[in-house]
């Protein structure tokens, strides 16, 4: 299967999985110079910009294992210019959040595990 087909099925249980914690979906998959992020939600606690990383077993690792420093610094960077995109110089506050998820060989969720305020 493609990579970017598993994404995208991380990608919607992902999103599912946000909404049923109280999170309103803004955007997925929303690029700019300095990267894609995959989801950019809003909940309680203010904007989140979501890594999603979806494996089906372990032999490349854990999907939170796939979160390295390099790409934490990717998100920020996006981050960055999507607040300034649609807020401008508004101050608000914002995290990155990561959702790790599993799926069977037949691509059905073993597990997802959503991490708030992630810094690596």
């Amino acid at each position: 299967m493609r990579r970017a087909h598993l994404a995208e099925i991380g990608e919607r249980l992902a999103c599912d999985h946000l909404r049923a914690h109280g999170y309103d979906i803004l955007a997925r998959n929303w690029r700019c110079r300095q990267g894609e992020l995959d989801i950019v939600a809003r909940d309680a606690d203010g904007y989140a910009f979501v890594e999603v990383k979806t494996r089906r077993g372990r032999t490349f690792g854990a999907p939170e294992e796939a979160f390295t420093p390099r790409k934490a610094a990717r998100v920020r960077a996006a981050a960055h210019a999507w607040l300034a995109e649609h807020l401008g110089d508004q101050p608000v506050d914002w995290r990155i959040d990561l959702v790790a998820v599993e799926l069977d060989a037949r691509n059905v969720l073993k597990r997802i595990t959503l991490y708030r305020f992630v810094e690596v």
